[in-house]
């Protein structure tokens, strides 16, 4: 059976659509307003989990904040891009507190910085927070910023291939505890 990232790669092939380009995006939009994408069947793509994660690529993971009863909310299924290591966790970009067309709209800024223009499995962003703060134009960024604990950290990292980032982007796979999507998106909004 193939998984859900490699089904929905098959499709666009099959309606004669190129990844990453404006045509096979709007297909993509129309596709997932039907999909019922579950954290637990992204989870089941065992050739892709990771027992560590690498600056600069993308990943989905299951996270239980140490602060969660102070935060007025917090996503349980990030999709993130590591950005900075520490010794306990790393800041990342959680994509999933902007909308779908924004997080597009910020990875393509961000295609600047990548390493190779491949899309395959060495390609990856170089970026920091400090280029985010100096960069005004990826304002998108700004409430996608996200400090992670390794001890809160509950699975193994699912690696999003690069092929695949703007389908992963656009997946409705959050999962916000203590409000709703769309509160979420409208107070990210407010912050650029």
């Amino acid at each position: 059976m193939a998984y859900l990232l490699d089904r929905i790669t098959e499709s666009l092939q099959k309606e004669g659509l190129t990844p990453r380009t404006n045509k096979a995006r709007a297909w993509l939009r129309s596709k997932v307003k039907d999909l019922s994408v579950s954290s637990s069947s992204l989870m089941r793509e065992n050739n892709r989990l990771k027992d560590n994660s690498v600056i600069g690529k993308m990943y989905f993971y299951f996270y239980n904040p140490k602060l969660k009863d102070s935060l007025p909310y917090y996503d349980k299924f990030p999709l993130t891009i590591p950005m900075e290591q520490y010794q306990n966790g790393f800041l990342g970009l959680n994509l999933h507190y902007i909308h779908p067309k924004q997080r597009i709209t910020l990875l393509d800024k961000l295609s600047e910085t990548l390493n190779n223009d491949k899309y395959d499995k060495t390609t990856k962003f170089r970026i920091n927070y400090d280029y985010l703060r100096a960069a005004t134009k990826i304002y998108e960024a700004t409430p996608c910023i996200k400090r992670y604990l390794y001890p809160y950290i509950q699975s193994r990292f699912l690696e999003i291939s690069a092929d695949e980032w703007d389908i992963a982007a656009l997946l409705p796979a959050e999962n916000f505890m203590g409000a709703t999507t769309s509160k979420v998106h409208h107070d990210s909004r407010k912050k650029y």
